[in-house]
């Protein structure tokens, strides 16, 4: 099966089993969104669930963040991994938000990527999510299956993400992340497929017997 014939399977598929993917991440806006993608990093959206509703009971605006103490962003998060860091980019983030853009997110990947604690995938995520606008966000379930199904060499995110963008159309891309990472999570896990065991594998390489290491970028 080729590689376009397999981005056409794998969007079928994964469509009928997530015809309306949610959000992994709780907020209530884009301020929220993007604090909490942030938190994410290196962590699971379930732990980042767990700190944020105190987090945005306090600071979830980018007024009432800055005027928080580090000190107290980093008492909230400290279960996180990072949380320093990421105590220290949020304050900064929330300050930026006002000193530059009206305390407002920025609708524009520039501007989003200016911010202390924003990379790439982080305003990917926003830029979709919030703003409608195309974007294929790489976390590493993405990354992953991406290396696992053959759509990618996995070499590198960015690297995936535009092998990604090539595949799939573009107006399709908010929800196919969302549903691969979904997928990824469900039945295509890191340890309980090894590129033969899930039904989209199995699908997809009917042949194949041996497991696919994991390439990390």
């Amino acid at each position: 099966m080729k590689r376009s014939d397999r981005a056409v399977v794998i969007a079928t598929r994964l469509a009928e089993l997530y015809p309306e993917p949610p959000i992994p991440l709780a907020h209530h806006d884009a301020f929220t969104l993007l604090v909490a993608v942030v938190l994410s990093a290196q962590c699971t959206d379930k732990k980042v669930n767990e700190v944020t509703p105190e987090l945005f009971r306090f600071g979830g605006s980018p007024e009432t963040m800055a005027a928080l103490p580090t000190a107290e962003i980093l008492r909230i998060i400290r279960p996180l991994g990072l949380a320093p860091q990421k105590a220290k980019a949020l304050s900064g983030l929330a300050n930026g938000l006002l000193e530059r853009f009206g305390g407002e997110v920025p609708a524009d990947f520039p501007s989003l990527e200016s911010l202390p604690g924003v990379g790439h995938k982080t305003a990917s995520v926003v830029m979709s999510q919030i703003f409608g606008m195309p974007a294929f966000p790489v976390d590493t379930h993405i990354h992953r299956l991406a290396q696992r199904w053959g759509l990618s060499d996995g070499s590198s995110v960015t690297r995936t993400e535009r092998d990604l963008k090539q595949l799939f159309p573009a107006e399709t891309w908010r929800d196919l992340h969302l549903q691969i990472i979904h997928y990824g999570r469900e039945h295509c896990t890191a340890r309980g497929c090894d590129g033969t065991r899930c039904g989209l594998c199995r699908e997809l390489f009917p042949k194949r017997r041996r497991p696919v290491a994991y390439r990390k970028a």
